[in-house]
């Protein structure tokens, strides 16, 4: 027999199947990251803290709504409308502060992701401060100011 050393060895398909696989799982972390754990905006909103549950089968977490008021639309100028805000607590240090403060005016700062986690909520919306001051009134036109047209 005359073997040569240097004989490149056959190397087996399963190379390419690795490969495929580790991009795959790349690719799929990179998403479930963006989908539900970078915040996909942050802000405040001031309402009325209408309700504060605890609810859940196996992660029990807090559930809020906020209802914010605003002023006309398009359709119907001139008439006040309202929108809820719902949202979820993580930190049972806020809810108890929130708990407190149902059905009075509450600005809350919250941040939002793309989708929601049970064991974090299950609103996409997560309020982490609430400000310990109460929220004023609308003070649209509470003094006879002179509107020109």
């Amino acid at each position: 027999m005359n073997e040569n050393p240097e004989t490149p060895k056959k190397k087996s398909g399963w190379g390419w199947l690795v490969w495929l696989l580790v991009i795959l799982l790349l690719v799929g972390c990179g998403w479930g990251y963006f989908k539900f754990f970078w915040v996909f905006s942050d802000g405040t909103k001031t309402g009325e803290l209408n309700s504060l549950t605890y609810t859940g089968y196996i992660w029990k977490t807090y559930e809020g709504e906020i209802i914010l008021s605003g002023y006309g639309s398009k359709q119907n100028s001139g008439s006040v409308q309202s929108k809820n805000f719902k949202f979820s607590v993580k930190d049972p240090e806020v809810a108890l502060q929130l708990s407190k403060m149902t059905g009075y005016r509450v600005t809350v700062h919250y941040k939002e992701y793309k989708g929601a986690l049970p064991w974090r909520g299950y609103e996409k919306a997560v309020v982490d401060f609430v400000n310990p001051e109460p929220a004023p009134a609308s003070t649209v036109h509470d003094e006879d100011d002179t509107l020109f047209l």
